[in-house]
């Protein structure tokens, strides 16, 4: 199908958006800078504990994951369950090239993202080539994400197998330190804040949302289905691969719980799920509630994962389409005109 008569058709739509996008964009700016103001107290309150201040950095990555499964799922309905794998490509990647290849941290960085962008980029231009369904791409990403764990085991001498490779590049620095790492990765995760708001006010992000909607509709109105599912794939995919990488230097050790897929992926699910999937805040109300969780939860010892998973199914049989959203409609319904 060509796209010249669409473009024509559609160019008053598309500069529609544009022009929305530039009045709006102080609507966007505000509530991340709002967000980001309440989340740079924290260490007045937590800054006494590394303990404490660990589980807050963690949170935070948590927060970069979620909002990267959040444009790649969130934003055309790509069902990529390797969130863990593609950070793990981030954080083993940048590790090896640091302590094994002798590189440079910032270096070591961009390298492991990369790596993560091209891998997401391609799974993603596989599943659009055999014209996968949700399910499917969920199938095979999911057994890519197992293949990285086996992948992960069996080159031990490289990743430290079982036990975990601890990372000497950084040691000394203010990564390790008590308080800047989650100064380092509450900026990581603003950006990507910023990234994907800004993605959803241009053209690409009406492309995203109409092809997310109704495929065929979109495909009927100009829209390039499958080279905006990559560029989903890889926007979010760079996003993983940073936030592994750069979470892997400031915590300095890594294993493959870590980035495993019962400790990141489906935690990530859920997040996203009870925040909103779609929504743009959605990736923050998720982690931050489900890491406050996590903390109340710890003293329940054996019993922990039951009280957790009951409190899931509490949570979510209250707000089905998640906090936001729920949130969002009953507002609505305050402000329509009764009568």
């Amino acid at each position: 199908m060509s796209d010249r008569p669409t473009h024509s058709a559609g160019a008053f739509s598309l500069g529609g958006v544009e022009a929305h996008a530039s009045r709006s964009l102080p609507r966007l700016l505000l509530p991340i800078a709002a967000v980001g103001a309440g989340l740079a107290l924290l260490p007045l309150w937590l800054g006494h504990s590394r303990v404490l201040m660990g589980v807050a950095v963690l949170g935070l990555a948590y927060v970069c994951y979620t909002i990267a499964f959040n444009v790649i799922f969130g934003s055309t309905g790509q069902l990529f369950l390797c969130v863990g794998a593609l950070a793990g490509i981030g954080g083993y990647g940048g590790a090896i090239l640091a302590d094994s290849a002798g590189w440079p941290i910032a270096a070591s960085i961009l390298a492991a993202t990369l790596a993560a962008t091209l891998t997401g980029g391609l799974l993603s231009f596989v599943a659009v080539r055999r014209s996968l369904g949700v399910i499917f791409t969920g199938i095979i990403t999911l057994i890519f994400s197992l293949s990285f764990d086996a992948l992960v085991l069996g080159l031990g001498e490289l990743t430290g197998g079982d036990t975990g490779r601890l990372i000497t590049s950084g040691a000394g620095t203010l990564l390790r330190d008590k308080i800047p790492p989650y100064y380092l990765m509450l900026a990581l995760a603003l950006l990507f804040l910023l990234v994907h708001g800004l993605l959803r006010r241009s053209h690409v992000g009406w492309a995203f949302r109409a092809l997310r909607d109704d495929e065929v509709a979109a495909e009927l109105a100009g829209v390039d289905v499958a080279r905006y599912r990559v560029y989903a794939a890889l926007v979010g995919a760079a996003m993983l691969g940073l936030a592994g990488s750069t979470y892997a230097f400031t915590e300095g050790r890594i294993s493959p719980t870590t980035f495993g897929f019962g400790e990141v992926d489906i935690v990530v699910l859920v997040m996203l799920g009870f925040g909103g999937i779609g929504a743009l805040f959605g990736p923050i109300v998720g982690a931050v509630t489900f890491t406050i969780v996590d903390e109340i939860l710890i003293d329940f010892g054996q019993l922990r994962h039951v009280a957790y998973g009951m409190l899931i199914i509490l949570l979510f049989l209250r707000l089905p389409r998640g906090a936001i959203p729920t949130l969002a409609g009953l507002w609505q319904r305050r402000r329509r005109p009764k009568g």
